[in-house]
């Protein structure tokens, strides 16, 4: 409990610098893109120009915003949404942040069943056609782009087989076809890992102990083998959920849904600074924490890995 309590602590100071640097970089960055929030009105008078940029202290010196949103940040308000009105950042999130958690975990649940299923067999149909068919599915899932996917699969059971809709949110029916889309590619990646990986472990002697005292396959391989062939894989969970709801910031705008995504998309087109920062703060803190649930898991898969080394 004590080495848990250090790692944790440890890890938590790491992490607040972590996401200060982010904050920084992202305020800062977005400030240096040419144009403003208020750019593509027309016809706005100088007068009602600055009074908004008044209300948005757009106008104080860069310095002094940044000062100002940071500190309000630290108590958890990222402010009011410059261009969707009556909102408030913490709002937008708030509704936006449950539909794309529900989006990236139907798709991560997707990829890592076929993703551990497909490499699985295949390690244990090495060099059959079994394998080569499923490393070829997961080599094209891993290179077509989950757009290019995504357009793909809306042609074909949208429009000729019409088994699914090609938006909204609401239905199972609604999510399956954008899971599937963002699952995909990541699919590909845990099935190539899985294999790897048990390709590995089927090699040691505490396996071949286990074959020669007559279990069977099943057995070895579920109750043996899959504990240390999914190590590799936990380690790519991690950057893997984070990709999921980066990743979803497209599939979300082609399927429209109306998560975290679509707004982020709008709030950097519109130079939204306060959702957009938002965003970014949201993404990182879930990216850290998956990182740390990661490390937890290490030292649940493989006893030989201790906290204190992480």
């Amino acid at each position: 409990m004590g080495e848990s309590l250090q790692f944790l602590f440890r890890r938590a100071g790491w992490y607040l610098a972590t996401m200060w640097v982010v904050y920084t970089v992202s305020f800062f960055l977005m400030h240096a893109v040419p144009g403003g929030p208020f750019d593509a009105e027309r016809n706005l008078p100088p007068e009602v120009r600055k009074n908004v940029e008044a209300q948005f202290n757009l106008n104080d010196p860069l310095p002094v915003q940044y000062f100002d949103h940071l500190t309000r940040a630290l108590r958890g308000d990222f402010g009011a949404s410059i261009k969707i009105p009556d909102f408030t950042v913490n709002e937008i999130i708030g509704q936006g942040f449950p539909i794309s958690a529900s989006l990236g975990l139907f798709a991560m649940v997707f990829a890592v069943c076929l993703g551990t299923t497909a490499g699985v067999v295949s390690a244990i149909r090495r060099e059959s056609f079994v394998d080569f068919s499923f490393m070829v599915a997961a080599t094209l899932g891993i290179a077509v782009p989950n757009f290019v996917l995504a357009s793909l699969a809306i042609i074909l059971f949208v429009f000729q087989i019409q088994l699914l809709p090609a938006a909204g949110w609401g239905s199972l029916k609604q999510i399956i076809l954008p899971a599937i889309c963002l699952g995909a590619p990541y699919a590909g990646y845990i099935s190539r890992l899985t294999r790897t990986g048990m390709l590995e472990v089927l090699g040691r002697d505490y396996i071949r102990t286990a074959f020669a005292k007559g279990l069977s396959e099943r057995r070895v391989v579920v109750r043996h083998a899959l504990r240390g062939a999914l190590v590799p894989v936990v380690s790519y969970l991690g950057p893997a959920v984070a990709g999921v709801m980066t990743g979803s910031l497209v599939v979300e705008k082609i399927f429209a849904l109306p998560g975290m995504g679509s707004h982020f998309i709008e709030a950097a087109f519109q130079r939204d600074y306060p959702l957009a920062l938002g965003v970014v703060v949201v993404y990182t803190a879930l990216v850290l924490l998956m990182n740390t649930m990661v490390d937890f898991s290490y030292a649940i898969l493989d006893p030989r890995v201790k906290l204190g080394e992480l």
